[in-house]
């Protein structure tokens, strides 16, 4: 499968509200996941079983009043998306998120997604 095809049926299923599936579907056994923010117990996760686990806490915690992305945006081996959505997580209150997934696919599976967000408060 082309990284182009791999990165199109991505976001598709992350536009169907399927983050889940499309993890299950593209992500490597060793994939590393890194966060933004450099605290706390998701910051970094090394391997499907610790982003499985973040991802478990995330619709465990979160309530989400609407969500969209936009993409792929491919360049060699990574591509790149676009998410938005209007939530709230727990302790923090309802909150507008948007942020770039960078993902890095080595034969055929996400090994690296790493996630970008502009500074508190823009």
């Amino acid at each position: 499968m082309s990284i182009e095809a791999l990165a199109a049926d991505f976001v598709a299923l992350c536009k169907a509200g399927q983050h889940g599936e499309a993890g299950a579907r593209y992500w490597s056994d060793d994939v590393v996941s890194l966060e933004p923010y450099p605290e706390g117990p998701h910051a970094v996760c090394n391997g499907r079983t610790a982003l499985e686990a973040k991802h478990t806490w995330w619709f465990e915690n979160t309530e989400v009043h609407s969500a969209d992305c936009e993409g792929p945006f491919v360049h060699g081996d990574q591509f790149s998306v676009i998410f938005e959505m209007d939530c709230t997580l727990e302790p923090f209150g309802r909150k507008h998120f948007r942020e770039i997934g960078l993902y890095t696919v080595k034969d055929g599976k996400i090994v690296e997604e790493r996630f970008f967000a502009a500074p508190a408060g823009e």
